[in-house]
């Protein structure tokens, strides 16, 4: 692909002022959170990522904000009531794409496990028995419970019979004893809510350009270090500048040790392990779910999710150690693991590679463990101060670790360690308060229906409901773009307006089309993608930022291939009216 020869103003914003307080190098979930963070505490601060926001570890969830109830196991009671805590409040602070999830649990035996599951939290390997009874999983959710008192944000768990369980999901395997039923929470729009924090980081330091105290871009990786600072690459020109910062973050997540590297130290913090998951249109497993998350243990005795979402059902995870530096995709072996989990739970549902809609993978960002087995590895984070002799003047702190769930309190934790470093105080808790869109966010339909009569601005109500669901509240921003112009649906996909697609590269820094149809919308996840769409929103995208006719069909070709290469998706090049 041919590069860009001018730079972007999030670029200009950096080389016009080469400096800040802190520097924070990584823009996934928690890289994001913790910029939020110290931009409400008023630090100077500047973020990079060498990719898109949120296109790396935090990229592959599988769509929960859950407490951890298996963490248990692995004795991490701390990291239990934390995730439970930071679960309850993300579904008050960001109702807008964080939902209470009910998630059941079948269950094929009584008492298995039970001597077995203290070997494991003291020795964290898998023992010979290969699956919890319910009298362990009944003294799991019996403790998760408790970690759930707030108010009632979710109810208690309930435990059913065979008979009684197989009444209320009656495609479930004939040969479970029981059902235990609990809620967590689903994030449908994961990387929706990580640019809403970033947003709120961007708003939090006024000024612009160079001006601003909050400043952050894609697609500017850190590159070394020179003159005591650390060089940072425009990936779209290739130049390069130097930057410095008293305290320079690295939250590359799975990369960790590789930023380092690249800053001329060693480190060797990191072990993560690769998770992939399918998502496959198949009606009867959509119907059989009832709407609930099935969360159970495979016959491997491996943790894994069949869960119900957009109309789609993601089926995953696996757990295999891999190597940060190669790129990692689903395999057909783990394709053909995720049918058979499908079978232990629903034996009479047929699925197949022609139900396959999409498929992702990625690396967690687990800590080094040695041969401690990867679902043993504990979730919880900690945070290194790190000696790096080409940036002298700097404190380098290197988060290990971190998770979803709990990105805000990371992030509270990571940042009072860069300000106590700065020595400035901190004046803002950020506990309680509403991400970007949750502010006010409609509770009731009632309420729903109000707000978008109230917003409609002489638009379609049913396009402003759209929006009310993609952005939260913050969808009164771009109900004043749209009405600023004429409102033009996609005829590929009436449910877009070119003003929206417009609105992703001018407000929310999409640079190319592949950031389109991965993180600004749901089109790849759902399967949603035709080449006629692709070509309605490069034409939009051309306009918006100058792109040549070469580089229009660059990106239209660039997306393709990480469609085809990354998630297993073939777009044909042809629509069914027209011959082959």
């Amino acid at each position: 692909m041919s590069k860009k020869t001018q730079p972007r103003n999030t670029v200009s914003a950096l080389t016009e002022r080469p400096n800040a307080k802190v520097l924070i190098v990584g823009g996934g979930i928690n890289g994001i959170a913790t910029f939020r963070d110290l931009a409400l505490q008023g630090v100077d601060v500047a973020l990079v990522e060498r990719g898109d926001y949120a296109s790396g570890a935090s990229a592959a969830s599988s769509h929960m904000i859950h407490g951890g109830i298996r963490y248990l196991e692995n004795g991490e009671f701390r990291l239990v009531r934390e995730s439970v805590q930071e679960r309850n409040g993300l579904i008050r602070i960001a109702p807008h794409y964080v939902k209470p999830l009910q998630t059941t649990m079948p269950i094929f035996s009584t008492f298995s496990g039970i001597m077995n599951a203290p070997l494991r939290m003291l020795t964290h390997k898998q023992r010979s028995t290969k699956e919890r009874g319910a009298a362990l999983i009944k003294i799991g959710m019996t403790i998760y419970d408790s970690f759930s008192r707030d108010g009632g944000s979710v109810p208690k768990h309930r435990f059913l019979t065979k008979k009684a369980a197989l009444a209320d999901m009656p495609a479930l395997n004939k040969d479970l004893k029981y059902t235990g039923t609990y809620y967590d929470a689903s994030v449908h729009e994961p990387e929706r809510l990580a640019l809403d924090v970033l947003k709120d980081g961007l708003a939090a330091g006024s000024g612009t350009g160079s001006a601003s105290t909050a400043r952050a871009v894609n697609y500017v990786e850190a590159a070394g270090t020179r003159d005591g600072g650390v060089v940072l690459r425009d990936r779209e020109t290739g130049s390069e500048f130097v930057f410095t910062a008293d305290v320079v973050i690295n939250a590359s997540g799975p990369w960790t040790d590789l930023t380092n590297q690249a800053f001329g130290g060693e480190t060797k913090f990191m072990g993560g392990t690769k998770g992939s998951h399918i998502v496959v249109h198949n009606d009867e497993l959509l119907e059989a779910t009832k709407g609930r998350e099935l969360f159970f243990e495979n016959n491997d005795g491996r943790i894994v999710l069949i869960y119900p979402l957009k109309g789609r059902v993601l089926i995953g995870t696996t757990d295999i150690d891999a190597d940060p530096s190669q790129p990692v995709t689903t395999t057909e072996e783990e394709i053909d693991y995720f049918f058979g989990l499908v079978k232990h739970v629903f034996p009479q549902i047929e699925v197949t590679r022609d139900h396959i809609v999409y498929s992702y993978s990625g690396i967690r960002p687990l800590p080094r463990h040695e041969d401690t087995a990867p679902g043993f590895v504990s979730r919880d984070y900690r945070i290194v101060d790190t000696p790096i002799a080409g940036l002298p003047d700097s404190t380098v702190l290197s988060l290990v670790g971190g998770k979803w769930t709990t990105f805000r309190a990371l992030a509270a934790h990571l940042s009072t360690e860069a300000t106590t470093k700065l020595g400035v105080a901190r004046k803002v808790d950020t506990t309680g308060m509403p991400i970007g869109g949750g502010k006010d966010f409609p509770a009731t339909d009632a309420q729903r229906a109000l707000w978008v009569k109230s917003h409609r601005d002489g638009l379609d109500a049913d396009l402003v409901e759209g929006l009310l669901e993609r952005y939260g509240t913050r969808a009164a921003e771009v109900v004043d773009v749209l009405t600023d112009g004429p409102v033009e649906p996609l005829e590929s996909d009436p449910k877009l307006t070119r003003a929206e697609v417009a609105y992703f590269a001018e407000h929310e820094q999409a640079v190319h089309l592949v950031d389109v149809v991965l993180r600004r919308t749901n089109l790849a996840f759902v399967g949603g993608v035709t080449i006629d769409l692709l070509d309605e929103l490069a034409d939009v995208m051309a306009g918006a930022l100058g792109w040549t006719t070469e580089e229009r069909a660059d990106e239209v070709q660039r997306t393709l291939d990480v469609l085809r290469e990354s998630h297993g998706v073939i777009v044909p090049l042809h629509t069914a009216a027209q011959p082959a």
